[in-house]
């Protein structure tokens, strides 16, 4: 799929064309509305109308960007991710750069989740992940801090034009992100034309100069940001009403504490009726922003002087001295904020993880129904992480698989029933994890996806599939042999039971490379699974061969040794079923031919 659904394309033309429409009609009275703004009051009605309107072009642009982002950068997402090590300052890296990209710490939490429980990560080491996606948030607010807002409606024109006439993916990517980026400058124009009569609304003006209070502040950034899920708008709403000339760095730095503790509540959300994993990467999230407040509430104003001295001044009359450095200046110091933050907090995350221990304990899980580990709701905005999510998810069912497998072998050879039944009941959890798996691939699929990631989506759900036959063969078909033999009261001789071994240990290992070989994307062992088919058939041809001389050189007995002769090929045939799905799985690899 190259391009997005009609809707979609249809609400891009109406959105530039109302840009248009207004961008006009804002060029056409600016000389009017600067003669007589003295002169009007403020229109509550007006001003609400332009705040709201500008405030939702504000947030659907940002929306828009962020997708066009994940889907630029979604590919090397997981390249990213490979870089996660136990080096703290990687780990704070890693997170920075995951959310620069996906403009979403939710989604980073997600992903730390999956790590930590899979055991790839102690929380300790996601705690530096967690810092740097809040560093990684700030990110947006730089970007808005600089004074291109003229260009808005620029941003539209070429945006739409690349997204309309462009045939490569990428390149219509580039134009929706252009057209996402439009909007939100053109949506912080305005907000700007909205609040610029309260420059002179008495009763505003009266409100800011005793709004001296820096918890009212914070409450005031900490509700707005719970209300409306985004710190990034409430930092763009800070920049307009700084850059109007309406409140000081002082002040403005105050809410964005606020801002950075409200955008907590979209992780303490996603975490509820989740695994304890993700409650305690939502609570660690959510105790090193507040503690980040905390500590540098007292020293607010030694964080402005501080800024002020790294920020570039402006070098204009000093009427309009304070408009132009403010905006930059709350940039600078939210990102300031976050980056020391980061580099104190990061020597202090083993602390951190062991109260959050002590604060949220295990507990015995008494629901033993298997459940998906890796497959969040969250993930699917982003849909090469949520393929990874399945991948993931996978090999919770491959190593099933190879369990199962590995002890049908002595089931088959024992007068153990209860074993056979025991392998039987194992597949229970394999046909639960497949159900889960197709479900969540049918949501990707909703999505807006790439032509590889749509390839992608087909070779996991074939995967899939051929997990769950390979675990109906064991269950029904090779139970049902064992079975049959037990009720024949058929034994093997010490020979037909090494050949038997040396066959299922040969499927065994394939099994296991072949479902790494998706796992981990390694084309090497897929090839290796697709290359043993010429030696696989020589084995069991041979094992055959075997069994033929074996009956046709024992008179004695003859129906019962036709009766052992069809349940030892009947079970090498299985066998070669088996190594059929392995291959087929394997051939999901990249760069394979498509299945066959």
């Amino acid at each position: 799929m190259k391009r997005q659904p009609k809707e979609s394309f249809y609400l891009s033309i109406l959105c530039f064309l109302t840009c248009l429409f207004y961008g006009s009609q804002v060029l056409a009275e600016t000389a009017s509305i600067a003669a007589s703004e003295t002169e009007r009051a403020v229109s509550l009605l007006d001003m609400s109308m332009g705040l709201l309107g500008g405030l939702a072009l504000f947030l659907y642009g940002m929306d828009m960007l962020s997708v066009a982002l994940k889907r630029i950068a979604g590919e090397r997402m997981h390249v990213i991710l490979a870089t996660l090590t136990t080096n703290p300052l990687m780990g704070a890296l890693t997170g920075t750069l995951v959310t620069a990209v996906t403009q979403s710490s939710s989604v980073t939490t997600v992903l730390i989740v999956g790590f930590v429980a899979s055991n790839l990560l102690t929380l300790s080491q996601s705690i530096s992940i967690i810092l740097g996606a809040q560093l990684g948030s700030t990110i947006t607010a730089q970007i808005i801090a600089f004074k291109i807002t003229k260009y808005a409606l620029l941003m539209l024109a070429v945006g739409f034009a690349m997204q309309f006439l462009a045939k490569r993916e990428k390149l219509i990517e580039y134009g929706n992100s252009l057209i996402g980026l439009g909007l939100l400058f053109f949506g912080m124009t305005v907000m700007s034309e909205a609040m610029q009569p309260l420059r002179h609304d008495q009763h505003f003006l009266d409100f800011i100069i005793h709004l001296d209070n820096v918890w009212l502040c914070v409450l005031i950034g900490w509700l707005f940001t719970l209300i409306i899920q985004s710190s990034a708008a409430t930092l763009g709403i800070l920049l307009i009403m700084s850059g109007q000339g309406l409140i000081t760095l002082p002040i403005a730095i105050a809410v964005a504490f606020g801002a950075h503790i409200g955008t907590c509540g979209t992780a303490l959300l996603a975490s509820i009726g989740r695994p304890r994993e993700a409650v305690r990467a939502a609570v660690a999230h959510l105790l090193t922003s507040i503690l980040g407040v905390v500590i540098w509430l007292a020293f607010i104003d030694e964080l402005a002087q501080l800024t002020i001295a790294i920020s570039p001044s402006a070098d204009t009359l000093a009427i309009n001295k304070q408009a132009i450095e403010v905006p930059r200046q709350i940039a600078n110091a939210y990102t300031l904020f976050n980056l020391i933050n980061m580099l104190v907090f990061i020597w202090f995350t083993h602390y951190i993880a062991r109260f959050i221990y002590w604060l949220i304990p295990e507990k015995a899980d008494v629901d033993e129904t298997i459940k998906p580990k890796f497959l969040d709701t969250l993930l699917l905005e982003t849909p090469s992480l949520a393929l990874d999510a399945v991948r993931r998810e996978l090999q919770r069912i491959g190593t099933r698989i190879n369990s199962m497998f590995d002890a049908v072998m002595p089931a088959l050879l024992s007068d153990d029933q209860d074993g056979l039944r025991a392998v039987a009941q194992m597949d229970n959890d394999i046909d639960i994890l497949h159900g889960h798996i197709v479900y969540y691939l049918g949501e990707i699929s909703k999505q807006h996806l790439t032509d590889k990631q749509t390839q992608d989506l087909l070779h996991l759900l074939d995967a899939t599939n051929s997990l769950e036959n390979i675990g109906d063969l064991i269950e029904t078909d090779l139970v049902i042999v064992g079975q049959k033999r037990l009720s024949h009261h058929i034994s093997f001789s010490p020979e037909t039971q090494i050949i038997l071994k040396q066959v299922h240990q040969t499927i065994c290992e394939l099994l296991k490379n072949a479902i790494e070989s998706v796992v981990e994307q390694d084309i090497e062992k897929a090839i290796h699974v697709v290359e043993m088919k010429d030696r696989l058939h020589e084995l069991i041809n041979h094992a055959e061969q075997n069994q033929v001389e074996r009956l046709i050189g024992a008179p004695h007995e003859p129906a019962q040794r036709i009766l052992s002769y069809t349940i030892k090929t009947d079970m090498l045939e299985k066998f070669r079923r088996i190594y059929y799905f392995a291959k087929r799985i394997a051939k999901t690899v990249d760069h394979l031919d498509n299945p066959t």
